[in-house]
């Protein structure tokens, strides 16, 4: 049997109004860390500047500054330099976004269930099966 140690992995742009994230994001983010929902791997505010200089900041860094001192970080430097120049361009000058990172934390703790009950693994390898035996019927 296969040991994942991570779930799938998502990135998010979310917008800002200014160059912090609102305190009831920061609140919503720790109640899903703390209920095992999704762990947090980065969270970086992203500001472009009305002259298009683009400036990234880890909030695990400042998280005093940024009202973010309960957030936990699972993992930290997911989120590649080229994942940040490229959410950048999404980013209108003037404004700021985060970058954030989420382990599905719920879909890994479903795959190993899945895994853990059956004699083969899940996925692919059985709907590609199930596909060509329709493919024969029809």
């Amino acid at each position: 049997m296969v040991d994942f140690r991570f779930g799938p992995v998502e990135l998010y742009l979310v917008s800002l109004d200014g160059d912090r994230p609102a305190p009831a994001v920061i609140a919503a983010l720790t109640d899903l860390v703390a209920a095992g929902t999704v762990n947090l791997l980065d969270f970086i505010v992203v500001s472009k500047a009305e002259d298009g200089t683009v400036t990234a900041i880890e909030i695990e860094e400042h998280a005093d500054e940024y009202g973010a001192a309960d957030l936990e970080f699972a993992a930290l430097g997911v989120t590649g330099q080229e994942d940040i120049d490229e959410f950048a361009e999404l980013i209108e000058p003037g404004t700021s976004a985060a970058v954030v990172a989420l382990e599905l934390a719920w879909a890994a703790r479903l795959s190993s269930a899945v895994q853990a009950s059956t004699a083969f693994p899940p996925g692919r390898r059985r709907a590609r099966r199930r596909a060509r035996q329709r493919r024969r019927v029809t």
